[in-house]
């Protein structure tokens, strides 16, 4: 019998190119080909070149067979933050998930260190915070709901102010 069941070990030919301080947390195949790896730095997704920073993960959502990726891609730049709008979604319909759909939930949600929404004149926004690992600081971002008037000038100052006092919420006293 037992006590333990260990995972077997990520094979080396499926193994993505990690950074120094990054290590598999997770990993499981697909039934469309490939392995999803799960790293403390981010996702690696099938065929992906690039990891997928957990900040860089906008939805996630796990069905019980299949998990579907949302990323957050940036729109545009500003003063101290990032407008972001929804990536193109993925789905993966993982053979033996294990613990890849526990540590995305987990990993995702820890990610977050602040997030408010607020409605404006012309539409409403989300500020997020997050922390990115391997990173001192939050990475600030805003993602304006469907329908916001997301260049009038007003909408524009109206959000940078708000991106202003979510950052001095959570800066450490001087």
């Amino acid at each position: 019998m037992k006590l333990f069941r260990r995972r077997p070990a990520l094979p080396a030919s499926s193994r993505p190119p990690l950074e120094a301080e990054e290590r598999v947390i997770a990993w499981c195949g697909c039934e469309q080909g490939g392995v999803l790896v799960a790293t403390n730095r981010g996702l690696w997704l099938p065929g992906a070149a690039d990891r997928l920073g957990w900040h860089e993960i906008h939805k996630a959502a796990w069905s019980g067979r299949e998990l579907r990726i949302t990323p957050a891609e940036p729109a545009e730049e500003r003063d101290g933050y990032t407008v972001l709008v929804d990536g193109p979604a993925v789905t993966y319909l993982l053979l033996e998930p294990g613990e890849v759909p526990d540590q995305v939930r987990s990993r995702v949600t820890r990610s977050v260190a602040y997030t408010t929404h607020h409605e404006l004149e012309r539409g409403a926004v989300r500020v997020v915070g997050r922390r990115v690992s391997g990173r001192d600081g939050l990475s600030w971002a805003v993602r304006y709901d469907a329908g916001s008037w997301v260049d009038w000038p007003a909408v524009i100052e109206a959000t940078d102010a708000l991106v202003d006092v979510a950052r001095n919420s959570v800066a450490p006293p001087p």
